[in-house]
């Protein structure tokens, strides 16, 4: 059977640490040079297993990535503990008890384990974003170090007594790492798949931590003889075996797997606990002062650190609220915002459904009157071929042509602007687009002191675009323009098109109030007008088309009052279509 590189990587893993580990330990007696070579090691590992750890954390899932950089962040604890014995043995050249700091740091490494349990990056439920988790880590630390600075360190700090202080430091230490395989544990008997197999690596990794532990505590309690090399070999078994798992996991597919019911929302173990610790604190303070034998200073001791460890944990605790509580306000807003969006979609919906009944109404009725107008067409054409060009008859049958086809005109522009087809680009002439959308607008502006007047150039280059489309962003921004003079009381809409370098323009500028804020205009569901006179989906929509057009819409105040509308349409240079001669006048005044 072939080894896989990953394989061979781990069998050197092992043969280096724990062989060199053997080696150093039988021959420090011959050789005193060797002894400092454990040193070497025990620093060596903590690099291991960061390089292999941080090896996968480079996925799409950010628990997944949190997880490993947390396994890591307790590593390197633990190598700075380690790095701290190596100094005050060989940079201070004294043996004594390990310092107040190095104690703290091995302490202190297995609260990072705790929450790496805590994300459960195989859930897949559960949030992606990892929200206020430096202070959840943050309480989680005090808690363990407020346990640990209450139940050991009064022995070795205030009341010197190695014997009680090692007690007290193994206990405490002993079950913190006996939560973190216990965790490991859960997770490996709720997982599946790949992360069930980094489980049960971790879990295997911390129980033999533990029996290292427990046994070297073991004898150092019944001071039984032993090679104190030969006992820490469980421990640093257990950091190469986690290292190891680094490297299983860059041969497994990791994706996020579905939870059961109760474990559907985030779970919030470590601020529970932090909680519980602050809650309980007031009670080991008590416990203190009136059971307690200890002496009177490491009472005080114990109360002074009580009172600190209460103020910071609800400082945090408080803090995390306030952070929650403003999260939780934002998603209120949101939510409200998103409820008169629906609102608001609801209503354009209703508005949709009526004007496609009005549509299909419109339809009919104009196929309806083309039969008429194209008899009065047929008759007024008899008028002016039976009767000489200077007779009253001539003039009459003229004008009944001229306004029966003006009439046919508005028929045609209006199925047009009904009708509901698939965009279909084509060359065109803007001209007669918005020459069409203006007799539309024209119908209702009777009796309002309201003017639209268009100025077109004669020859435009040609644009390619959806006619239909055209049509109903031309209609909107009159409408638009319309709407805002007749709040004003009235005003003049001016619409001009012009050509500059490749592009066609469309400028609407009317003589209203003006926009109240113009950077927002174009955005969904924003509307100024009142009730029943728009939904806030016509300018984005506008937007949209031009977007699709390959062009741009832009929208401002001008200073002497009023708003402007600017379309810009990219122009096919090599074609200049002829325009239609308007039948209907292309100034009109209400």
């Amino acid at each position: 059977m072939k080894l896989t590189r990953n394989s061979i990587l781990i069998l050197c893993a092992w043969t280096f640490f724990v062989g060199g580990f053997l080696v150093s330990s039988m021959l420090k007696s011959r050789l005193p040079m060797v002894e400092n070579f454990s040193y070497v090691l025990a620093c060596v590992v903590p690099l291991f297993c960061n390089t292999f750890l941080l090896w996968n954390a480079a996925s799409p899932y950010r628990r997944q990535n949190g997880f490993w950089m947390l396994l890591a962040l307790g590593c390197t604890l633990w190598l700075s503990g380690i790095l701290v014995l190596v100094y005050t043995e060989f940079g201070l050249h004294h043996q004594t008890q390990p310092p107040f700091a190095a104690d703290l740091l091995f302490f202190l490494h297995t609260v990072p384990f705790m929450a790496a349990i805590a994300l459960m990056p195989h859930a897949r439920k559960m949030r992606e974003t990892l929200r206020f988790g430096l202070i959840d880590l943050l309480l989680l630390g005090i808690v363990w170090l407020y346990i640990y600075i209450f139940a050991a360190m009064p022995w070795k700090s205030v009341q010197h007594e190695p014997a009680l202080f090692h007690s007290r430091d193994v206990t405490a230490y002993f079950i913190e790492n006996l939560v973190v395989a216990i965790g490991f544990g859960i997770l490996f008997f709720r997982a599946q798949g790949s992360w069930r197999k980094i489980y049960g690596n971790l879990f295997g990794a911390f129980s033999l931590y533990i029996s290292g532990i427990f046994v070297l505590d073991l004898a150092i309690r019944h001071k039984i003889s032993y090679d104190g090399y030969l006992l820490r070999l469980p421990m640093l078994c257990a950091f190469v075996w986690i290292g190891v798992t680094g490297i299983i996991a860059r041969d497994l597919k990791f994706e996020p797997e579905p939870m059961t019911a109760p474990l559907k929302r985030d779970t919030q173990w470590p601020t529970r606990l932090a909680r519980i610790g602050c809650l309980s604190a007031p009670l080991l303070a008590i416990w203190n002062l009136e059971l307690s034998d200890a002496p009177v200073p490491v009472r005080k001791f114990r109360m002074l650190v009580t009172l600190t460890a209460i103020f910071i944990v609800s400082a945090l605790v408080f803090l995390r609220q306030h952070l929650v509580y403003q999260e939780r306000t934002q998603l209120v807003h949101d939510l409200w915002d998103s409820l008169e969006n629906v609102k608001r979609l609801q209503t354009h919906f209703v508005q949709s459904e009526k004007l496609a009944s009005l549509g299909q109404l419109a339809a009919g009725a104009a196929h309806e009157i083309n039969n008429p107008l194209t008899a009065i067409l047929g008759y007024s054409d008899l008028l002016t071929l039976e009767n000489p060009s200077e007779s009253r008859a001539y003039s009459l049958g003229q004008k009944i042509r001229e306004q029966a086809r003006r009439t046919k005109e508005l028929v045609t522009n209006l199925l047009s602007f009904a009708r509901q087809v698939p965009a279909e680009k084509q060359l065109l002439d803007l001209n007669t687009v918005l020459t069409g959308a203006v007799q539309l607008r024209n119908l209702d502006l009777r009796e309002k002191n309201i003017r639209i007047e268009l100025e077109n150039r004669s020859v435009l280059p040609a644009v390619r675009g959806d006619p239909n489309q055209l049509l109903q962003v031309f209609y909107h921004l009159i409408s638009n323009g319309v709407d805002a003079m007749e709040s004003a009381g009235g005003g003049v809409l001016l619409i001009r098109t012009l050509r500059e370098r490749g592009l066609v323009i469309i400028e609407f500028s009317d003589t209203g109030p003006g926009m109240k804020e113009p950077d927002k205009v174009f955005d969904p569901f924003y509307t100024t007008k009142s009730v029943g006179k728009g939904t806030g989906l016509g300018l984005s929509i506008c937007y949209g088309v031009m977007q699709e057009h390959g062009g741009n819409i832009l929208g401002f105040n001008r200073p002497e009052g009023g708003c402007t509308f600017r379309l810009e349409l990219p122009a096919v240079m090599a074609v200049f279509p002829q325009p239609s001669v308007p039948l209907a006048p292309s100034v009109s005044s209400h």
